[in-house]
């Protein structure tokens, strides 16, 4: 058998699992495998970034939007540590993403050599699984390990550390793809008896509750999930990441759970009797305060980790398994049921809201343009079929809040990691990923500068991803913090910002700036309809909330709709005026 170098044997196993796109930055210590790849344009497509964060938040945004593994190419010393950010965000969010990273040759590993890092160390507690490749001849095996690894059971992030000598060394080539590794279980077997339990427990239910998240859309177990609810006429909340793995208008769905979550689904939470919680871990942002958190409930959690399974919340039934295989066994096994005086119920939390919380934001009619309308206004324009992308703010919030969502894989946000930088390279991987589809950021005026350098990766690749930057000269988020919780004291959340549309103008970008209500309706259509790249920079309110908010420390029933009043208080006047 013809032999062949490491670097030739990296790029033929990547084609080999399906690979066909990659995000990278070249330098000394990977050169060898770009030089390979130099010969496989045809069947390799490599995304050049402007930054190595930039490289695995496109590969996240390309996963996020696919189901695929999202692969990233990079060279030791600080390109590897560059990457480390994205990965440890991918960890939390269960995003398969494999990372390959240069490293200095074998006899020079622990001798502080130019741009050598100890990358195993630093990405092992971040990671699936790290490795370093040291001899060609490993190169095949550790690839397939890795694929396997990074996207089965609960995705998430792989390392490979590629040693110089190794990508030149040379090794007959031979790939197999891995199915199993002796200690490492991906599915577990779901228990029989815990099915029984968990079936028992919804049929005997008068106030059930479904709570899902990532784990359904990682799972693909959407339409296991909307048949489950349909049978047991149960109503449902979706965490953040479980955004888009039901439509907006399923008639027994009732938006997102959580510290920004809709009124009716926090409110239920704390009433049900029986919560089902379904590919979802119990975040301190959904829960609020843990000790009063369904505290009327027994507590069914399906997860595909057992050490999510009573991590946060006691459960009554804690069932291991993929939620597509779980669901299904519970769906044929459940009686057909109807819960129509507790569905009814949720009408008054969702009239309270929209007259406290969604009007105001939405349909303000004067002053300045609010962050909801924007989104608002995207959504109607887009018919809800965009993929839409967040950075991390209150861009994110409302526009979780404000998106409606027609299609699975609709909602792209950095997750439990929070990390501002994340949605401009994530939307770009997304783009590349899905190129027929309206790809739509909500950016903050913060979060824009911190990757802002990817324009440059837009202008090269043309990649037509829609850019709409809600501009409030403030961070935010950490603004709306500082105004209730700390005084008003707003210590350096004041943004002095650049002229965006003269940036765009830089990059061959079209971009319109919108200051005016009148102008937004038009920006936006203008904006959706472009064939390219298009960047919206709408000045908003500059002290814009987010509302509804669990405060810090709070229960899910101590929901705040504005400033001055909690939905008890709504809710009391609304039964006096009746």
């Amino acid at each position: 058998m013809k032999k062949i170098t490491g670097s030739e044997a990296l790029i033929k196993s990547l084609i080999s699992e399906g690979v066909n796109t990659i995000f990278g930055y070249p330098g000394g210590q990977i050169m060898p495998v770009f030089d390979s790849l130099y010969g496989y344009k045809e069947s390799l497509r490599h995304i050049l970034v402007r930054h190595e964060q930039g490289a695995v938040h496109a590969a996240q945004g390309y996963a996020r939007a696919t189901g695929k593994t999202g692969v990233v190419l990079v060279t030791s010393g600080p390109g590897a540590t560059n990457v480390i950010t994205g990965i440890a965000d991918a960890m939390v969010d269960s995003t398969p993403v494999v990372a390959i990273t240069g490293q200095v040759p074998n006899a020079m590993l622990g001798t502080d050599a130019f741009q050598e890092t100890d990358v195993i160390g630093l990405t092992t507690p971040i990671t699936k699984w790290s490795y370093q490749i040291r001899r060609a001849e490993d190169v095949a095996w550790a690839v397939a390990r890795a694929f396997f690894i990074a996207s089965t059971g609960r995705p998430g992030p792989v390392v490979l550390d590629f040693t110089k000598d190794a990508q030149i060394g040379l090794t007959e080539f031979d790939y197999k793809k891995c199915k199993f590794i002796r200690t490492y279980i991906p599915e577990p077997e779901p228990d029989a008896s815990l099915i029984d339990k968990a079936v028992r427990l919804i049929d005997s239910a008068k106030k059930p509750f479904c709570v899902f998240g990532h784990g359904v859309l990682l799972g693909h177990a959407e339409k296991e999930l909307a048949a489950f609810l349909e049978k047991t006429d149960i109503p449902a909340g979706s965490t953040m990441l479980g955004l888009s793995a039901l439509p907006s208008d399923f008639p027994l769905y009732h938006g997102m759970i959580g510290m920004h979550g809709s009124v009716a689904a926090n409110i239920k939470t704390d009433e049900c009797d029986v919560l089902v919680a379904v590919g979802m871990r119990f975040d301190d942002r959904v829960t609020g305060k843990v000790s009063s958190y369904a505290r009327n409930a027994k507590v069914i959690h399906i997860d595909i980790d057992p050490s999510e399974i009573g991590k946060i919340i006691p459960v009554e039934a804690g069932i291991l398994g993929n939620a597509k295989k779980v669901l299904s066994l519970l769906t044929e096994t459940v009686k057909e049921a109807k819960h129509t005086a507790w569905n009814k119920s949720f009408s008054v939390c969702h009239e309270i809201e929209k007259e406290k919380v969604i009007e105001p934001e939405v349909n303000p009619g004067k002053g300045y343009i609010r962050m909801g309308e924007v989104v608002a206004e995207v959504a109607r324009q887009s018919e809800s079929k965009a993929i839409i992308v967040t950075d991390v703010g209150q861009n994110q919030l409302i526009a979780t809040r404000y998106s409606t969502f027609k299609h699975t894989r609709s909602m792209i946000t950095s997750g439990g990691l929070g990390t501002m930088g994340f949605g401009l390279p994530a939307a770009i991987g997304a783009k590349i990923a899905e190129p027929k589809k309206q790809v739509c950021l909500f950016v903050g005026d913060g979060g824009i500068q911190m990757t802002m350098q990817e324009f440059g990766t837009i202008m090269q690749e043309k990649t037509g991803v829609k850019i709409v930057i809600l501009n409030n000269n403030w961070l935010g988020n950490v603004r709306q913090w500082q105004e209730m919780f700390f005084g008003g004291r707003y210590s350096e959340t004041r943004m002095s910002n650049p002229d965006y549309v003269k940036i765009a103008e830089a990059y061959n970008i079209e971009a319109l700036k919108v200051t005016k209500r009148e102008e937004l309706a038009s920006a936006v259509k203008r904006m959706l309809a472009s064939k390219e790249a298009f960047i919206l920079d709408v000045n908003v309110i500059e002290e814009g909330m987010v509302m509804p908010m669990i405060c810090p420390g709070k229960g899910l029933t101590e929901i705040m709709l504005n400033s001055s009043e909690t939905y008890s208080d709504a809710a009391s006047k609304s039964t006096e005026k009746k």
